[in-house]
């Protein structure tokens, strides 16, 4: 057994005994605090529906104020009669409240008195795909491309500059949260594994969002920081282009974003797959940067990917633009799409 995997059982085990969990959580400097649930459920108006900032599978998101804190905050409440809400409530504590970087949504506290409740930093603006795709305020491309280098800077974080490589396996727009100055922060690690530097781990659960997922890995079962950088690819050509990973052609059929960007710009109009709603607003040098980024890092075989260093020094002009095969394949087997359109939101 993976030694992740049998600390999370441990964990299971010991979910209610405070004080072991308690331990788990100080680990960090300066680690996340322990709350009462009443403190929570007051904090929250008893988790009121009008404090609801989103829902998940396994979970949903409350508004929060700590008046003893006297901080605005963002309750994740899990539910604990689900065994992968559990496992995924282990598995944020173990990694986010052990990181700390600027572009990650940092974790204030925790209780499980009764209840398994995660309490985060709030992030005012909420999350990138609600103003990605808002049809009334279209993020300009200054804001678009500092959400681009503060994302890959948070990866960079997680893949070699902790003391474990941290796989977040759900890279995502409405997984990268935005503060008041919309600057990126990546959250929502209930997915996240940690493995030793330069090794990846087998696993036999498919993780990720569809559209988002390697599709190597998707055959493979094996999850390695290829992984993120395809999925980190994807939401660059989503950023750059305003579209979702599927795109619908006016004929209606379908087509990987990643594939389609790519036709584009084997004909060279790579600056045609833009967004149009930025009406050519954008500096041109950065956008076909972060669009031929984004191709290199969705190619379909994982050795022709860059590692996150090597994106991040081309994103931030420090290397010069990859040389791209004029027909790299990227992006998932059209064998994948109908399943891609069936099983998740990415349809327009």
């Amino acid at each position: 057994m993976h030694r992740r995997d049998k600390r999370i059982e441990e964990m299971e085990e010991d979910l209610f005994d405070d004080e072991a969990m308690a331990n788990d959580f100080r680990k960090g400097t300066g680690g996340p605090k322990r709350f009462r649930y009443n403190e929570l459920a007051t904090a929250t108006g008893n988790f009121s529906n009008s404090r609801k900032l989103g829902e998940g599978g396994f979970d949903s998101v409350y508004k929060g104020f700590v008046k003893d804190s006297k901080l605005d905050v963002a309750i994740k409440r899990v539910s604990k009669s689900s065994k992968q809400g559990r496992k995924e409530y282990i598995s944020e504590v173990m990694t986010i409240s052990r990181l700390q970087h600027r572009n990650l949504v940092q974790l204030i506290g925790w209780c499980h008195g009764g209840e398994l409740l995660l309490v985060y930093e709030l992030m005012p603006s909420g999350s990138l795909d609600s103003h990605l795709y808002s049809t009334q305020d279209v993020l300009t491309w200054p804001v678009r491309h500092e959400i681009v280098l503060g994302i890959s800077s948070a990866l960079l974080y997680l893949h070699q500059e902790w003391e474990q490589c941290v796989l977040h396996r759900d890279i995502k727009p409405s997984n990268i949260m935005l503060d008041t100055c919309f600057s990126a922060k990546l959250g929502d690690f209930g997915l996240a594994r940690l493995v030793d530097h330069c090794h990846g781990s087998h696993t036999t659960e498919l993780a990720g969002t569809m559209g988002y997922m390697d599709p190597d890995c998707m055959v493979t079962g094996r999850a390695t920081t290829e992984l993120d950088i395809y999925s980190f690819g994807v939401v660059l050509l989503e950023i750059a282009c305003g579209r979702r990973p599927v795109v619908v052609l006016p004929d209606d059929s379908v087509i990987h974003l990643a594939k389609r960007v790519s036709e584009l710009c084997s004909q060279g109009r790579v600056l045609d797959a833009a967004d149009s709603r930025l009406i050519g607003e954008f500096d041109v040098r950065e956008m076909e940067c972060a669009i031929i980024v984004g191709l290199w890092c969705t190619a379909h075989d994982r050795s022709l990917r860059p590692s996150i260093r090597q994106a991040t020094s081309v994103l931030r002009f420090e290397a010069p633009l990859p040389s791209l095969p004029t027909r790299m394949p990227v992006g998932p087997p059209g064998s994948l799409l109908p399943s891609l359109l069936v099983s998740d939101d990415h349809s327009n």
